[in-house]
């Protein structure tokens, strides 16, 4: 049983907010107390990453599939997270290519990935 592609608007909805997020002029990002926090801006890139990772994964839970798929997701994830930062250096107005953003969607997406393997092994054995 495949998954129905109304299942996948969240994820197509964060991806959305995700790059206008991630495109947007450095100047054009709210200055607060908070963001001053340490490496508040890398714990941002690792929830929303690892968000998008849930949103893409979560539909696959009422199908058949096994955790190799996710992986499979999870690639792609951190494929967009990699590019995104090619965006910014390349197109995006004040903003910078930077490598620790990238292990900050790494790492959010792959804790996404763990706890959705996770849940899955717990289903399948629920369900047997």
């Amino acid at each position: 049983m495949k998954p129905k592609v109304i299942s996948f608007l969240p994820a197509l909805v964060w991806l959305i907010i995700t790059f206008i997020l991630l495109v947007l002029p450095g100047s054009d990002i709210p200055k607060a107390p908070i963001f001053n926090l340490v490496y508040f801006d890398k714990w941002v890139h690792i929830g929303m990453f690892g968000v998008l990772m849930l949103l893409w994964g979560y539909p696959f839970f009422k199908t058949n599939i096994g955790s190799a798929s996710l992986v499979i997701i999870a690639g792609c994830v951190i494929l967009y997270g990699i590019l995104m930062e090619f965006v910014q250096k390349l197109f995006a107005f004040e903003r910078s290519f930077d490598v620790f953003d990238i292990l900050a969607d790494s790492a959010g997406c792959l804790l996404a990935l763990g706890w959705l393997t996770y849940r899955l092994k717990k289903l399948k054995a629920r369900s047997t």
